[in-house]
């Protein structure tokens, strides 16, 4: 994730083309106060020639001042947070600013749903650290323009400044410390972290890998330090050379997950979840390719979490063979989270506010890049990734750029494929009909038609079809469909077992019913629901109950509470959680497929037996046609806990956690049961494995599977 969910606000007086941008340098000597909250600014700026009028943008009552070159500066009045100014040169040479004044800002909660929330701040100085970038106003932020810098910042004795670029050279001051910061290459914002940090640095081939703490521990910093380095070159053999001279994994003071230019703002609990260093730190490395040193042309829609998300987070689980799990999930994701009403194309995606949003820039988005890379092959998509960074760096680009880098790259006219899905919101319905098999002399005939079923206009897909032989042999068939409907004839040498569309989840379309089992996100996304709270607990596991369910439903008006002395039956119209053991409706749960015991609060699933004290569990299931979900435990310190880490574990079935904490021991999905877009020719339906995939950069290159269609 990137910071750039904030970027709307002070952009609102330009949108960013694709037209030359101006280039702005700064040379910048500030002065932070973290316990006054304070800063002095010394800006010298140089223009380019052959403009006169300039406008930027400061945060208020900084009370800027031309101190130094030919210039007129006036107030055009405030915007948000932040100050408007005009600058009217009057002569030629650089021009220097000074202003001072009072930053303190605050962390402000935005809702982003049932249970999640983040916390951001337009820029904050206080006594806990330093969170400055071009949203805060700290420095004269020009609309439409990039800009290059040398940062020098006087500190405390004890605290460290991070900026993009190079650095830190540091000396000693009377009061503290100075520190300076240099990037030459353009950039679209310039950041400015300060924090009592301890540093730890080592050099990789690809420049230098830096992590900054806010407590010694040396052995989490040589865990970064060396993915760092692995990761760097990863990535700069697969795209191109890494575009800066150093990363940093710094530690913030409140959970973030943000990518900035040559560095990372990630939480105290982020960084020191064992995951995070094959899930969210990939991402942020990779960010210094796309987004970072390829700008978005928020204009025409944020590419990069999509194409990140494919690269990092995806291309991970592909490696460890888990690429269509990963996928199935994104699309359970848009199929829970985006509603009617809330969908919209990926043009018009400028970052993420809730799960809904980020179904649709990350999940849609990466699997855009996934089904261009089935059709492309992976040598052509590689070619496309690397010419677009070549021809892009340190300059923004949108996905017109995108589809002429692949068309150069795969010799094809795309504009069939990227227009339909980056223009257009929602997603095709499929379905599988007609499906005959006959003999012939060579063997079998398969014989089948593939539709779209949607009411809106057709997508441009190649449907994969996937023909299981009883021999163990395995066909793969890609058929074109441009339009509503295609006829497709395979020919076997031997029977079949089993004929499936789209098995491995490589389109991005609506999930047919059995494909989707139910999961926490099928209540966590629902827009109305109802809430049932046990009439007969506990006071404090009552009360911890309450608060759970006030907290998740305070922003989403269309869920209710009552307890369960107040109904005489759930309804049926919508999804319920059941809150507690001892609810009464709990019962409407033992009759599932696995063994759950509310008397002795033990859960048995596959063998694995969770009960205890200290014990907490959730799952759902469909029953009567909804999702009907439950949350027990008989801990009633463990429900904060709960309240905050259950809306993170969306895509699973059932989980349990122990503790007061609590700590997860055990998450599962529940098994996809048969859907309308596979057919079996035998009576037996063994379990078939896959395809073998390789992953994207993993193994020699090949042309794609080739095309058998009518």
């Amino acid at each position: 994730m990137t910071l750039r969910w904030l970027v709307p606000t002070l952009l609102l007086m330009t949108s960013l083309g694709l037209r030359a941008q101006p280039l702005i340098g700064h040379d910048i000597e500030a002065r932070l106060a973290p316990d006054q909250g304070t800063l002095a600014v010394t800006d010298t700026l140089s223009l380019p020639a052959g403009q006169d009028d300039w406008t930027f943008i400061l945060h208020q009552g900084l009370n800027p001042q031309v101190v130094a070159g030919e210039a007129h500066l006036a107030s055009l009045g405030s915007r948000d947070s932040g100050e408007v100014f005009r600058l009217r040169r009057q002569g030629a040479g650089p021009i220097t600013l000074r202003y001072a004044g009072p930053m303190r800002g605050d962390l402000q909660r935005a809702e982003e749903g049932m249970g999640r929330s983040r916390q951001w701040t337009r820029g904050i100085i206080s006594p806990d650290g330093v969170v400055l970038d071009g949203n805060s106003g700290w420095y004269p932020h020009f609309p439409d323009s990039l800009q290059r810098f040398v940062l020098q910042v006087d500190l405390p004795s004890g605290w460290t400044a991070i900026a993009q670029g190079a650095g830190p050279n540091a000396v000693a001051t009377d009061e503290g410390a100075r520190m300076s910061w240099r990037e030459d290459q353009p950039q679209d914002d310039i950041y400015l972290i300060a924090a009592p940090f301890v540093a730890y640095r080592q050099p990789t081939a690809h420049g230098e890998a830096q992590v900054y703490l806010r407590k010694p521990d040396p052995e989490l910093a040589q865990r970064y330090l060396d993915a760092t380095a692995d990761y760097l070159t990863f990535y700069s053999d697969l795209i191109g050379p890494y575009p800066y001279a150093k990363f940093a994994l710094v530690e913030n003071f409140w959970e973030t997950g943000y990518g900035m230019p040559s560095f990372t703002l990630l939480g105290p609990q982020v960084i020191r979840l064992p995951f995070i260093l094959k899930s969210s730190y990939p991402h942020e490395i990779l960010h210094n390719w796309w987004g970072n040193s390829v700008f978005i042309d928020y204009g025409t829609g944020n590419w990069s979490e999509g194409l990140t998300a494919y690269m990092a987070d995806h291309l991970l689980k592909e490696r460890e063979g888990q690429g269509a799990a990963y996928r199935r999930d994104s699309l359970q994701a848009y199929a829970d989270y985006v509603q009617a009403g809330e969908d919209f194309p990926l043009q018009a995606f400028q970052g993420r506010h809730g799960a809904a949003s980020q179904a649709i820039g990350y999940g849609k988005s990466l699997m855009l890049f996934h089904m261009l890379r089935r059709d492309l092959g992976d040598a052509a998509f590689r070619a496309g990734l690397q010419a677009f960074y070549r021809d892009n760096r340190f300059r923004t680009a949108g996905y017109d750029q995108l589809r002429l880098a692949f068309e150069q790259a795969s010799g094809r006219d795309l504009k069939g494929f990227f227009e339909p899905w980056t223009q257009r919101a929602g997603a095709p319905d499929l379905a599988l009909t007609g499906v005959t098999l006959e003999p012939v002399a060579s063997g079998f005939q398969l014989r089948g038609r593939v539709e779209q079923t949607q009411p809106e206009a057709p997508f441009p897909l190649t449907v994969p079809l996937l023909v299981h032989l009883e021999d163990g042999g395995l066909i793969q068939h890609r058929l074109p469909l441009e339009g509503r409907a295609a006829d497709f004839v395979i020919e076997l040498t031997g029977p079949p077992l089993r004929l499936a569309l789209d098995p491995q989840f490589d389109l991005f379309r609506h999930l047919a019913p059995g494909e989707n089992p139910p999961s926490l996100s099928s209540l966590l996304g629902a827009p109305r629901g109802l809430m049932v709270l046990p009439a007969a607990e506990a006071e404090a596991l009552a009360s911890g109950y309450r608060q759970l369910a006030e907290s998740w439903t305070r922003d989403t008006p269309g869920w209710e509470v009552v307890r369960d002395d107040e109904i005489e039956r759930l309804p049926e119209d919508r999804p319920v959680w059941l809150l507690g053991w001892r609810n009464r409706f709990v019962t409407a749960l033992t009759a599932q497929p696995f063994g759950l015991d509310p008397e002795a609060r033990r859960l048995e699933i596959d063998s694995q037996v969770m009960e205890g004290e200290d014990t907490s569990l959730t799952l759902v299931r469909e029953e009567a046609g909804r999702p009907l979900g439950l949350i027990a435990t008989a801990t009633p310190t463990a429900l904060p806990g709960l309240a905050r880490k259950l809306p993170h574990y969306g895509k699973y079935g059932y989980l349990a956690f122990t503790g007061n904490e609590p700590s997860n021991r055990l998450k599962g999905q529940w098994p996809a049961g048969e859907s309308r877009l596979q057919v079996w020719f035998t009576e037996e339906q063994p379990s078939l494995a896959p395809p073998a995939t390789p992953a994207l950069g993993t193994h020699s290159e090949a042309p794609p599977v080739s095309v058998t269609g009518p």
